[in-house]
């Protein structure tokens, strides 16, 4: 019998590049999410099998994933959609995959390890951009210095954010900056650390942001200090710090309903194909051990979003084509092999 998979939140710029790669490849995931007219229409153009329910009834979603054997969670924020998932995953015995990068979600998904053994199911959330590429990095580094101490990765772009990621920007802002700090996730101030970092394509000043592999890129190496960097101008790090004072009012419900407000005033929800293609990233990474001994390592990949479509199919494929898997948490190096970072190499 053909193993069913399901795309939530397929409606969104990131879930109609993944239900179209797959759709490419030559399978037929079923498409859901909650807005009725969007999903029926895209199933529809896409000759799909389609299901519309919202996250609100735990009743109602273990009922519809009772015949899946895999979700991936596209609907952000994840802070509000995972957790249900992933409780009708384990439910009902449900494969849970989503493409955050959101520390929490990370967090709680690990949290939920011994219960998913149990299940006999994988969770394995970030199985996108956020953070394939830079924890397969991490687990080479890992590998060439397994004593390491610190670990710092970072990436840079020039492809613009979708709606969905600016809008997630937006909730993470007034909880300032996020490291890993002798074991322990830990708050930082916005722009906490800045450094001079040639990511692979010149040397940027950079900066830290609460990026995925804080949570992640421990579970994958062990490594008790973690820092994600990206590039920034030295005028962006004074006002970000300036912020910092401020933070509190973009935890505001009204201050963030403005900001989200403009974001949805963009006349595209994503860069499109041809955007895609012109900006790739270039992912970095650096361990130190106790001696002070350095090692690093950089690629360029596609872009970010191309990532995210390719990664999580491939990460879906994988596990439905390997069904004697253990259950629990992972992370994407730690399921498929760092090796999956080679196919978003570009030379």
């Amino acid at each position: 019998m053909a193993l069913r998979w399901l795309i939530y939140g397929a409606n969104g710029y990131s879930g109609k590049l993944i239900a179209h790669k797959a759709v490419a490849r030559g399978y037929h995931p079923v498409l859901a999410g909650r807005n009725a007219t969007e999903i029926e229409h895209f199933a529809g153009a896409l000759q799909l099998q389609h299901r519309v329910f919202s996250l609100s009834d735990p009743s109602q979603v273990k009922q519809q994933l009772i015949d899946i054997d895999l979700v991936i969670n596209c609907a952000g924020p994840f802070s509000k959609t995972a957790a249900p998932l992933i409780q009708a995953c384990i439910s009902t015995a449900t494969h849970y995959l989503d493409i955050t990068g959101e520390i929490d979600v990370f967090e709680y998904a690990h949290s939920q390890s011994e219960a998913a053994k149990k299940a006999g199911i994988v969770l394995c959330p970030g199985v996108g951009f956020d953070v394939i590429p830079t924890d397969c990095l991490a687990a080479r580094l890992y590998a060439q210095m397994p004593d390491a101490t610190h670990l710092a990765l970072g990436f840079d772009s020039a492809s613009r954010m979708s709606r969905g990621t600016a809008k997630t920007s937006i909730e993470r802002l007034g909880h300032g900056g996020a490291a890993r700090i002798d074991g322990i996730v830990s708050s930082v101030p916005l722009a906490w650390k800045e450094r001079r970092i040639d990511f692979g394509n010149g040397v940027k000043s950079a900066m830290t942001i609460p990026w995925g592999d804080v949570a992640t890129a421990f579970y994958t190496t062990s490594i008790p200090n973690i820092e994600v960097y990206i590039p920034a101008p030295p005028k962006l790090i004074k006002r970000l710090r300036r912020v910092n004072w401020l933070r509190w009012l973009f935890k505001l419900r009204w201050v963030q309903n403005q900001l989200k407000a403009k974001v949805d005033q963009r006349s595209s929800a994503g860069p499109d194909e041809d955007a895609r293609k012109a900006n790739p990233t270039y992912i970095w990474g650096e361990v130190k051990n106790k001696r002070g001994d350095t090692k690093s390592m950089r690629f360029k990949i596609k872009n970010g979003y191309t990532v995210t479509a390719e990664g999580a199919v491939e990460v879906a494929l994988y596990i439905l084509q390997h069904d004697a898997l253990p259950g629990g948490y992972y992370t994407p190096s730690r399921l498929c092999g760092a090796k999956l970072l080679d196919q978003f190499i570009e030379h």
